[in-house]
């Protein structure tokens, strides 16, 4: 618990010592291809100013090198220590090293840890893996990355995965909008929020979420919430995209104009936490509950917010479900 209200954590990446997402398809990979590897990396050095700017303005210590990663063992008893730190009662990690990997981390803390299957849903055996991924290996979701997707995201060759997210009854997160820290993707095929619009229409039992509140695509993701009652919003990130659209915004006005709009069962607390020593990432949390508590939401509703609407989506036994 925290300041009362039990926590569980929608959205995390677990910071495993392989490719984090290996079978997401092959933008990036294109993406370089185009542009060249020394232009690529030239874009990455010179962002690198503005990701160390971001770091220092959150007070965040500095990610350890790759060559310190401790192993996956190891990072998941520092997950669970983290978790016990902060009183959170569990945690979704939505990409982890390809399903099987995955599976197995959250195996060692069943009990703690969530995992969702994170694959291309153009893989030629995407529903095959999707299908193995929930019923053998026991993940609860489904997570994709539009921008790293070469595919339009409404191409009905991958309405046969939404038909089987149906089938089992598992919630689909799918990023939209900016990709990556600066230097990262703004513009793509999918990048814009109401490309979910036909597929959330066409398969209305599917429970879809979009993370970051539509990461700088906040009147898409409001325009496709109105329109789609099965789709949802998380919370995550520090939502610094805040500062790249027109207009004052603050992380507040987000949680009124969504509440405003889709009402409290419909907004998922998320942190996209990962990496070590900043572990989970806990500002967002005060903020984001401090941002609720002053909008003078009913405590019910808070609660929803930061656990329930998890619970439910992910079928679990809790207090706030």
């Amino acid at each position: 618990m925290y300041e009362g209200f039990e926590i569980i954590d929608f959205h995390a990446h677990f910071p495993t010592d392989r490719p984090w997402f290996p079978d997401m398809g092959d933008t990036m990979k294109n993406y370089i291809d185009r542009v060249g590897e020394r232009r690529y990396r030239l874009i990455q050095e010179k962002g690198r100013p503005y990701s160390e700017h971001w770091r220092r303005m959150w007070g965040f210590p500095k990610a350890e090198p790759r060559e310190a990663h401790p192993g996956d063992r190891e990072q998941a008893r520092r997950w669970v220590e983290e978790l016990d730190k902060y009183g959170i009662s569990k945690i979704v990690f939505v990409t982890g090293g390809g399903n099987e990997h995955l599976a197995e981390i959250c195996s060692w803390y069943p009990d703690r840890f969530i995992g969702f299957a994170h694959h291309s849903p153009f893989l030629p055996d995407a529903v095959e893996r999707l299908e193995r991924a929930v019923k053998e290996l026991g993940l609860r979701g489904y997570k994709l990355l539009a921008p790293m997707i070469e595919e339009p995201i409404e191409d009905p060759a991958a309405f046969p995965v939404w038909e089987k997210c149906a089938e089992l009854g598992i919630p689909v997160l799918i990023h939209f909008g900016i990709q990556g820290s600066s230097g990262g993707i703004a513009w793509h095929e999918n990048i814009n929020p109401l490309k979910l619009h036909n597929v959330a229409k066409f398969f209305p039992e599917v429970d879809f979420v979009v993370p970051h509140f539509g990461c700088a695509w906040e009147r898409e993701t409001l325009q496709l919430c109105w329109s789609c009652p099965n789709v949802s919003v998380d919370t995550s990130g520090s939502l610094q995209w805040i500062r790249w659209v027109p207009g004052e915004l603050t992380v507040k006005y987000l949680f009124r104009k969504f509440y405003e709009t889709i009402g409290p069962s419909r907004i998922i607390f998320g942190s996209d936490s990962s990496w070590f020593p900043r572990g989970f990432a806990f500002r967002y949390l005060q903020d984001q509950l401090r941002d609720c508590l002053d909008l003078n939401m009913p405590e019910e509703h808070i609660q929803m917010i930061f656990a329930g609407n998890a619970a439910r989506l992910l079928k679990l036994d809790s207090v706030a479900g």
